[in-house]
């Protein structure tokens, strides 16, 4: 997702279409018949998990445009198809060593990166045996399979959806900004009580937080040891994440898993001048404070805490293979030769492109803030894309 500018209120924003914010509202009702039925209290999760995901209502499972120009955000996939084919390079490293096997693919979006990077795993001679692509929304998913149908026909036959993980995999499993979407628990230290922030019904039927004294068990086990020692202190914790990290370790065969996305280390997401937390609301690439803004219309994401990722994924039976800025590991792997690829360096098209391995790579734009993650079972070899700028250590 590209950084976008912050706003603390939706007053300057763009106001969408009538059936938008009718849509809206029946997302708003569907919560209200939530909370009722929670006792008048859900958890922030809760929340985040209908607002993006109920089906035929949430952001993700709805017909609205959500990603490129016309959408509420930009990612790399989106900004040229030089993203994915220098995944492809590395997914090809990693394919030869495991002896074949496929490629999954979490939260395809708009289909853009499933279709560069088969167009690139051809060329280099390791098409996989199946491309899978695990997809809730049945409305991207015609998004998806008619853009494939248009850029790769030929491999359509190789090409699976599904809505469930895998009982068992082999070769790639890779995410592109999907940790950052999957609803976090929200902890609150106040005065020394520990609380759960989760959501209610205010004055006039309007969506407010709301905090619940939080007793002991997991979810304060695991604020109690990542949070800074003193002071108050709201942020996020996400089990369902280290879940997904977990159980995915725990169905490999053989192979290496890859995710992008915005965050840092534990010792930088609890940092404590960071005690607001992460959450942030993204509406027509602008950035909210607000996660009660238009609910349906408007995407919702945390940072990921990338020592909590490896951490679970290594209980799950991998072991860390590299992490890095997105910047290193796409030079790593070979972006800028990609780019040498398109041409005059003076043509338009070349400088397109230039201009989009900018924004990936900048420390200003997406080349920082995004870090890629990889564990591996079963290969012993140096990751492409970690040979130099490994920061596994920080982990």
């Amino acid at each position: 997702m590209s950084p976008a500018p912050t706003e603390r209120t939706g007053a300057a924003l763009p106001s969408p279409p009538p059936e938008a914010q009718a849509h809206s509202a029946r997302v708003v009702a569907r919560l209200a018949h939530e909370i009722a039925d929670g006792d008048g209290w859900i958890s922030f999760a809760q929340y985040m998990a209908q607002v993006l995901y109920a089906p035929g209502l949430g952001y993700y499972a709805a017909g609205w445009q959500k990603f490129g120009g016309a959408g509420d955000f930009v990612t790399a996939p989106e900004l040229t198809p030089l993203f994915g084919r220098t995944l492809a390079r590395q997914f090809a490293q990693v394919l030869e060593e495991s002896g074949g096997g496929e490629i999954l693919e979490l939260g395809p979006g708009s289909g853009r990166l499933a279709g560069d990077l088969l167009e690139a795993v051809v060329k280099l001679g390791v098409p996989p045996p199946r491309y899978r692509l695990l997809e809730v929304s049945a409305e991207l998913r015609e998004r998806q399979r008619a853009h494939l149908a248009t850029v790769v026909s030929e491999q359509l036959a190789n090409i699976a959806w599904i809505d469930q993980l895998p009982e068992r995999w082999r070769g790639v499993v890779f995410a592109n900004e999907v940790l950052d979407s999957i609803p976090p628990q929200l902890v609150l230290r106040r005065d020394g009580e520990w609380y759960e922030r989760g959501v209610t019904l205010g004055t006039g039927g309007r969506l407010v937080f709301a905090d619940r004294a939080l007793g002991r068990g997991a979810l304060r086990d695991a604020a109690q040891a990542r949070f800074p020692a003193e002071g108050d202190y709201l942020s996020e914790i996400n089990p369902a994440a280290e879940a997904l990290l977990r159980t995915l370790a725990q169905r490999c065969e053989r192979g290496a898993m890859f995710f992008f996305d915005y965050g840092f280390p534990s010792a930088e997401f609890y940092h404590p001048q960071r005690s607001l937390g992460t959450l942030m609301a993204h509406y027509r690439h602008h950035a909210l404070v607000d996660p009660f803004f238009l609910p349906g219309l408007t995407d919702l994401t945390t940072h990921v805490d990338f020592s909590a990722m490896a951490h679970s994924g290594v209980a799950g039976g991998m072991q860390r293979a590299g992490y890095t800025t997105q910047a290193r590991f796409l030079v790593n792997c070979g972006v800028l030769d990609e780019l040498e690829r398109c041409g005059d360096p003076q043509s338009a098209a070349y400088l397109l492109e230039a201009n989009a391995v900018q924004r990936l790579t900048s420390p200003a734009e997406m080349g920082e803030l995004f870090k890629a993650l990889a564990l591996v079972r079963g290969i012993d070899v140096h990751l492409a894309g970690f040979r130099q700028g490994d920061q596994s250590h920080r982990l």
